[in-house]
């Protein structure tokens, strides 16, 4: 991937569509620790979480990816403590990491699927996409690799996956 800027693919459950959020270095490597199930040498910041939560009594119950605005995807923890449930907003790239780690289910509203997924079957075409609307029409094409970087370094910075994912297809294009 490119510097900082790593695509984590949530799949539909029985479902063919995928959703594409942009995730940080650090999220990314949380996360892929924790599919590969190695066991680094201290504890990464979502390991801390999770283990203060349970030293303090409280489970996770679930992620819940509730709303998809301009490129940012908005997420909260259901967190459970002796029967007193609380809903905490959280970045999705940390609930995420946090969910993998509690084998809790992450679920999606159906609008933000309906928006932000596609079908799995599009990964394997290459398109050009228009710029959204809130990147004011820059024309990423004419731009250096370098200045794309920068741009999605930006956007991931802001939690604009949306714009992310796109300038990071345009430099995966380049390369083919």
């Amino acid at each position: 991937m490119q510097q900082g800027a790593y695509v984590l693919l949530l799949a539909e459950v029985d479902g063919t569509r995928r959703i594409p959020v942009v995730v940080g270095t650090a999220e990314a490597q949380s996360i892929a620790i924790c599919i590969e199930n190695l066991d680094p040498p201290r504890p990464m910041t979502h390991d801390l979480i999770v283990s203060i939560a349970e030293r303090c009594g409280v489970q996770i119950e679930e992620v819940y990816i509730y709303r998809f605005d301009k490129g940012i995807f908005y997420s909260t923890l259901k967190m459970n403590r002796g029967g007193h449930i609380e809903e905490i907003d959280s970045r999705t790239s940390d609930a995420v990491a946090i969910a993998l780690r509690t084998h809790s289910p992450i679920y999606m509203a159906a609008s933000v699927l309906e928006v932000a997924g596609f079908e799995a079957s599009q990964l394997e075409r290459t398109t050009t996409q228009a710029a959204p609307a809130h990147s004011h029409n820059d024309n990423y094409e004419s731009m250096t690799d370098a200045e794309l970087q920068g741009r999605i370094e930006h956007a991931v910075a802001v939690e604009a996956y949306e714009e992310a994912a796109m300038i990071q297809q345009i430099l995966q294009k380049r390369k083919l």
